[in-house]
């Protein structure tokens, strides 16, 4: 039977940032193991690729910060672009949950979070009505981040420490002796190790309960409208996202074809929370959803609603959803058995944090850089869920 110290259950991003933080602690005795043909496939590359500060929660904005940090400043590309998020309101409950949590992110060393009043919001984002928007916020730090390319830096630089990728390669079932990891099998033999890393976002709950461990983790179908518009986009625009129901739109990017990306382009992204979705695995893009899209978009901004669908760009993945839309990281009552999962849609730009911090747990016992205990499996259990509202 084969061997390794560690093995990695899945080749996303959190996966690949998992691989990467051990290997420069000088833990080289790691396998990853994915599924797919290549890396990429599922979650990660079917993101948004948005990065924010603009969360409710202490240990959101503690993730994002660190991670916008490290996004912005590592030693490969990551496609970070700092053209901001502007949350806007056509309600006063919202605006005043917006105000709430920006005072939120500045007591936690958030800088630069402006309130806008509606004249400025106009002027940011020209072409949008904004005849009954009362007001918004603005995070400077905020932007866009190449999900694909960060993944493949992460797997890069653990490749050359010495971490063995294997792809195309499945696992059935995690193997647990006497109350402690024993081994994986997977679709080619068990691999003995000593800990496993399950990195598999939407699909945790069933890898995780062949090791006896329950999983609060629920695959929800996320769809993205890619469309052309007529026009050139206003410069500069950010991610724009109603606080009331979810509606956002954003400059689309290739991320798996960057020479795409070197053309002036007029292609946006929109989406929005579907209330229809039900739990489920479905991944195929239903055209139907674009006419939701668009009702939300008429009256919004004609460059939006006159715009044309691409179907052959349009896509949906997977959000891996907990309870409280916070992730899981950390260990469970199986000894050498980790989680980094159910980071709820933020799994992209919280991979950087999510990897150190498991990559600490693993090796001395905690996260020192940052204090994640509350994102603990067993806080399920013990009733003491976190609330975000600032979940899309």
């Amino acid at each position: 039977m084969n061997s390794a110290k560690i093995v990695i259950i899945g080749g996303g991003v959190a996966g690949a940032s998992a691989a990467y933080h051990l290997a420069l602690r000088g833990e080289s005795d790691v396998v990853l193991l994915e599924r797919g043909s290549m890396q990429g496939t599922g979650s990660t590359g079917r993101a948004t690729g948005g990065v924010r500060e603009q969360f409710g929660t202490e240990i959101n904005i503690r993730m994002s910060m660190y991670s916008i940090d490290f996004l912005k400043n590592c030693d490969f590309h990551t496609g970070y672009d700092p053209k901001g998020y502007l949350f806007f309101a056509t309600e006063q409950s919202a605006l005043d949950l917006l105000k709430r949590n920006a005072q939120t992110q500045a007591e936690f060393g958030v800088e630069g979070i402006e309130i806008l009043d509606s004249d400025e919001i106009k002027r940011r984002v020209p072409g949008m009505n904004c005849e009954d928007i009362i007001g918004g916020t603005f995070g400077p730090r905020d932007g866009f981040i190449d999900p694909v390319a960060v993944m493949r830096g992460f797997s890069k630089l653990a490749a050359e420490n010495g971490v063995k990728f294997e792809l195309g390669r499945t696992v059935h079932r995690i193997n647990v002796s006497g109350g402690r990891i024993d081994s994986v099998s997977t679709d080619d033999g068990d691999i003995g190790c000593d800990a496993v890393v399950v990195c598999t976002g939407a699909w945790t709950k069933e890898i995780g309960a062949t090791a006896g461990i329950e999983v609060p983790v629920e695959p929800l179908r996320r769809q993205i409208v890619w469309a052309r518009c007529n026009e050139a986009l206003p410069a500069d625009l950010p991610m724009v996202i109603d606080a009331g129901t979810g509606f956002h739109f954003r400059p689309a990017i290739d991320f798996w074809e960057p020479s795409a990306n070197m053309v002036p382009t007029s292609d946006v992204l929109l989406a929005y929370p579907d209330p229809d979705e039900q739990t489920s695995f479905n991944t195929e893009y239903d055209p139907a959803f674009s006419d939701k899209v668009y009702d939300l978009a008429r009256g919004r901004a004609n460059f939006l609603y006159e715009s044309t669908p691409v179907a052959a760009k349009c896509r949906a993945g997977l959000y891996e959803n907990t309870p409280d839309h916070h992730a899981i990281l950390g260990g469970c009552e199986v000894d050498g058995l980790y989680f980094s999962t159910g980071f709820s849609g933020h799994g992209v730009m919280h991979s950087p944090a999510s990897g150190r911090a498991i990559s600490e747990i693993i090796l001395d016992g905690k996260a020192s850089f940052l204090d994640v205990s509350c994102l603990s499996l067993a806080r399920f259990a013990r009733g003491e869920l976190l609330t975000e509202t600032g979940y899309i």
